[in-house]
């Protein structure tokens, strides 16, 4: 039966559609866990999704690039879903103009809090410097985040697997972390989900409400800007 589930793998994977199935697929599972859960942050699709398609890739022996020849349409659609955020922004926008000097204070304070807390916890472990430059920028979506790494001298790749383990660990803790401090605000909440998990935590935040979505949405977009263009200065003040 392995054989035969295996020789039926090899077929589909000759497909360029192969890797986009197995993407759905898995998060599809992923969703359904999720719901079955109670919508327990524990439970997150991606993060299902992303160990069923990691155990599916690795047990077929199928290289990343195979898959990722399908996958990438749902790459593709990472723009337009950014782009799409606007719509919950612009619902919400007399809110936000109201707050303009609040989240401009929040995204400062969050992103250099970012910055300072990764760096300089993995400084303290002894990390070297490359890891401690790939490290920097994992709080801000993964297209920002890997351009950053490059210029200031990261691993991109590093970075990048950085900033989904940021995102997925954010998404599962943000709720219990913001009720702990007992900060029950939506506005609040989702600057700070967005600041600390970027898209995946901002996924996570439209799942729980609208407003805190959207506030967490505008604050992935500053905090890339903001992250862009601290990073290389503290890196010139420290280094």
């Amino acid at each position: 039966m392995k054989d035969e589930l295996f020789q039926l793998w090899v077929y589909l994977s000759a497909t360029p559609l192969a890797g986009l199935t197995a993407t759905l697929v898995a998060y599809q599972i992923g969703t359904a866990i999720y719901r079955r859960s109670a919508s327990n942050p524990i439970a997150n699709p991606v993060l299902i999704a992303v160990v069923l398609l990691s155990l599916l890739l690795w047990t077929t022996g199928t290289p990343y690039r195979v898959y990722f020849e399908g996958a990438q349409f749902v790459h593709f659609l990472l723009g337009p879903a950014t782009v799409a955020l606007a719509v919950p922004l612009y619902r919400h926008f007399a809110t936000i103009r109201k707050s303009a000097f609040a989240i401009a204070v929040s995204i400062l304070a969050g992103s250099l809090t970012a910055i300072l807390t990764s760096v300089g916890t993995a400084w303290l472990l002894g990390a070297s410097k490359q890891t401690l430059l790939s490290l920097a920028p994992k709080s801000v979506t993964t297209p920002v985040a890997m351009g950053i790494a490059e210029l200031i001298g990261g691993l991109p790749s590093l970075t990048a697997a950085l900033v989904i383990l940021t995102g997925i660990l954010g998404a599962i803790l943000a709720t219990w972390t913001l009720n702990a401090a007992g900060i029950k605000d939506w506005r609040a909440r989702g600057l700070g989900v967005g600041v600390a998990a970027h898209g995946i935590g901002t996924a996570r935040a439209f799942q729980v409400n609208e407003l805190a979505g959207a506030f967490a949405s505008l604050a992935m977009g500053l905090n890339a800007l903001a992250t862009a263009i601290l990073v290389p200065l503290l890196i010139r003040l420290l280094w």
